[in-house]
């Protein structure tokens, strides 16, 4: 299938591009380079991070706040990063700080608790998000606004936001919600309304549908794409990031790597036919910097060369994956999580840990946190001992309700039910159930091995920020009805006997440094990682292919930081000439072991 490449015209852009899709592909390099194409055509252009967990300022190498800051070297490109911690705070004080001086301090401290859960991080982020593309005075001076968005599932949350708070303020009839009085909600309803026109607008709005030439990845765009054209955002285009050509016939590795992206190109066939769509090749270098981004859309498909590996460079001493089953299983039972970028191969490294573990003759159950999953697929197949389960957000949510309902609304009068079943029709609802149904599966831990894979670093990160934010709230109420395995879910995720964190990372510089910021950041809630795994390394690969080479060369840095640097133990595994698929698949890639070159 022949496509053409990705060059993206000043002429032809609407004012607002969305960059999505599955963690990994790219979505933040494309979109800085698109970025720097319409500023070299003299457009004024806003580059924005919807990630929490964004690596924009690594890629810009220019550090952001939630405000425009001017890109270095690069007049005419502004760019900022939607911080959810420091959206929720700024929201906090924009409602409470008018109230300082006129409310006694115990009142003020109980609107500041109120205000301290997950529901106010999402509404903060969603607000900033909001006001850049409703409210026409927010980014007036630009002439186009850039969106490089959380990986899918995140994404997918945000944008029908708009249309969910919007018909929650149509249908709310009490004036409250679990944030409080809707007054400064009802604020915001013009804004609201106005994002809900603006992404619907294909004169305004597009979005552009990055993916890798993977089948999962081809797949999770098809879905990405069906459910946004769902709320209405239908001006869609698709970039296939990293397609691989090969002139070396002998080497199987390279051989490999094309054929993969040819297999997984065809069978998406009639998908990529459905849209406009695009290619970008693979390039040999880590795209960062102004230099690198201009490089990714050149049509110089070899790119520049990378500075080969230090001479006589040993590898750092690494582990099977297999090896850190041998210890985990030793325990006989409890929580195993994988965590990461997104993209990094967590549904892969969770699964095969959970097919090793079965096999030893444990009760393990297999389970996922991430929306955008895709754990059925490699599975993709039945093991003994094995369970399998996804958090599914809607089924949760109305689980949650209903129990609600039969609690609290069964001492309740016809009225008090209505306003409780409202209440409970709030968007932040969905987050709540979520967070429970997490503490419930590794609750499981106490008679079973659990293993998770979580979603992308951003989504886990405010899932752990919310088990802390809900700790202090059960610090400050009556325990009783609390479930237990909520009431014990921190205690758990800071007991290493208890769950085991896997930081899963490639041997490229964007992944290795989100895993060292995400290391740090459990670190300050008192979790320690178990291991990191670096995996898709191309390290003994032998290929003879030019662009492959430089792009080996290019790992030995990353494997060196993380082993010295970063964890106490590591894992490494090879790149695939096969996705790894099935149980069998998975137990190999799991006992892949490195060669040692050390004397």
């Amino acid at each position: 299938m022949k496509l053409p490449l990705f060059q993206p015209d000043a002429a032809t852009a609407t004012r607002f591009l969305f960059f999505t899709g599955k963690g990994g592909v790219g979505k933040t390099s494309l979109s800085c380079a698109t970025a720097l194409r319409l500023v070299d055509a003299g457009k004024r252009v806003l580059l924005v991070s919807t990630d929490p967990a964004s690596n924009l300022d690594e890629v810009l190498e220019t550090k952001l706040t939630n405000a425009p800051v001017a890109v270095k070297g690069v007049p005419g490109l502004d760019a900022l990063n939607i911080n959810p911690v420091d959206a929720a705070e700024s929201y906090r004080e924009r409602l409470i700080g008018p109230m300082r001086g006129l409310l006694p301090e115990a009142a003020l401290r109980s609107m500041e608790e109120q205000l301290s859960g997950s529901c106010t991080v999402e509404i903060a982020a969603f607000d900033e998000f909001s006001g850049l593309i409703g409210d026409s005075e927010t980014a007036k001076e630009y002439d186009h606004v850039i969106f490089d968005t959380a990986p899918t599932g995140h994404t997918l949350r945000l944008m029908s936001l708009a249309k969910a708070w919007d018909q929650f303020l149509d249908n709310n009839t009490s004036g409250t919600s679990c944030l409080g009085p809707l007054a400064g909600l009802e604020k915001q309803r013009a804004i609201y309304e106005a994002t809900v026109e603006t992404l619907a607008d294909a004169t305004a709005t597009t979005l552009v549908l990055v993916s890798r030439p993977q089948g999962s990845a081809l797949r999770e765009a098809e879905r990405t794409s069906r459910e946004l054209r769902a709320i209405g955002i239908g001006n869609q285009c698709l970039v296939v990031n990293g397609m691989f050509q090969t002139d070396c016939q002998e080497d199987l590795t390279a051989q490999a790597m094309q054929q993969r992206g040819l297999s997984a190109l065809t069978a998406a066939c009639e998908f990529i036919r459905s849209m406009p769509s695009f290619i970008v090749p693979l390039r040999p270098i880590n795209i960062l910097g102004v230099g690198g981004l201009r490089l990714l859309l050149s049509g110089d498909a070899a790119g520049t060369s990378v500075k080969a590996g230090e001479s006589g460079w040993v590898p750092p001493e690494m582990e099977s994956l297999a090896d850190l089953v041998a210890t985990m299983e030793q325990q006989g039972k409890g929580v195993v999580m994988t965590m990461g970028k997104g993209g990094v191969g967590k549904t892969t490294v969770a699964a095969a840990i959970a097919v090793m573990l079965a096999r030893c003759g444990h009760s393990v159950h297999l389970s996922t946190t991430d929306p955008a999953a895709h754990l059925m697929q490699t599975l993709n197949g039945r093991v003994e001992g094995l369970t399998l389960s996804k958090i599914d957000p809607a089924a949760e949510t109305a689980a949650y309700q209903a129990e609600v309902m039969r609690g609290q609304g069964a001492a309740m009068d016809e009225a008090g039910r209505a306003l409780l079943e409202e209440d409970l029709r709030s968007p932040c609802t969905e987050e709540i159930a979520v967070f429970r149904a997490f503490a419930r599966e590794v609750g499981q831990g106490t008679d079973r091995f659990v293993v998770l894979d979580t979603a992308p670093t951003g989504h886990t990160l405010l899932l752990l920020d919310a088990s802390e934010s809900y700790q202090r709230e059960l610090e400050r109420q009556a325990r009783s009805s609390q479930p237990e395995e909520v009431l014990k879910l921190l205690e758990r995720l800071r007991d290493p006997d208890f769950t085991r964190i896997l930081l899963v990372t490639l041997p490229e510089a964007t992944p290795v440094h989100e895993a060292a910021a995400l290391q740090e950041d459990l670190r300050r809630a008192r979790i320690e990682p178990f291991a990191w795994v670096i995996n898709q390394s191309l390290l003994n690969s032998g290929s003879c292919d030019p662009l492959l080479q430089r792009r080996e060369a290019s790992e030995h840095r990353y494997l060196t930081e993380v082993v010295e640097k970063h964890a106490g133990r590591t894992a490494w595994l090879p790149w695939q000439s096969e996705e790894p698929i099935g149980p069998d698949a998975l137990a190999k890639l799991a006992s892949s072991k490195l060669q040692s070159n050390r004397k």
